[in-house]
């Protein structure tokens, strides 16, 4: 199986097993894949899954391109040391039957639910990337990257950060780090 990652800036925002003959990417809706970027298009590139599992990515005649090692391409066989670029974005594709290895926190991380509906609920930081907030409203990302977690907007209106604006595209996570997002408050705990 395939695996891809999708990151920003550095930031890994999202692992997908592509699993599908054609999995679609692009800014609308309905893709399987959706990047709500302007420099994404509605319809941007497709996955095909070929029999012997090799992956090819074909762009739909997207309005900036896709890129592979820093070429434009209308569609191309990957190799697992291709990068690819869509946008301000930058995927790879993992070839092999298990999912990509992530390095466990040496401390277990979780996010306790301060206010709202579901205060006092905690989440486990188990997985590689954990999607907090609603589509359409807001969303930010906590990645795992080595033994630490950033917290990184994925749309719409940025997190507040211990009361601040998320300064920059991402930031590494503390101990007791208060996360507002939508108007519900977080806190980012270790151990």
């Amino acid at each position: 199986m395939a695996t891809l990652t999708i990151a920003h800036k550095g930031v890994m925002l999202e692992l997908i097993a592509l699993q599908q003959p054609r999995t679609t990417l692009g800014r609308r809706p309905y893709n399987d894949i959706v990047i709500d970027h302007p420099a994404v298009s509605g319809e941007h590139a497709l996955f095909s899954l070929h029999p012997d599992g090799a992956v090819e990515l074909i762009d739909l005649h997207s309005t900036n391109g896709t890129y592979v090692n820093g070429l434009a391409i209308d569609s191309a066989l990957l190799l697992p040391e291709d990068r690819i670029e869509i946008g301000q974005y930058q995927l790879h594709v993992q070839f092999g039957s298990a999912a990509p290895p992530t390095t466990a926190p040496l401390r277990q991380a979780r996010v306790r639910v301060l206010s709202g509906a579901a205060s006092g609920k905690e989440m486990r930081l188990i997985k590689a990337v954990t999607t907090l907030g609603k589509p359409g409203l807001a969303v930010a990302v906590i990645s795992q990257q080595g033994t630490r977690h950033v917290l990184a907007c994925r749309e719409g209106q940025p997190p507040l950060l211990n009361g601040r604006p998320l300064e920059s595209q991402a930031a590494l996570l503390a101990h007791q780090d208060r996360i507002t997002l939508a108007g519900v408050e977080m806190q980012y705990l270790l151990g």
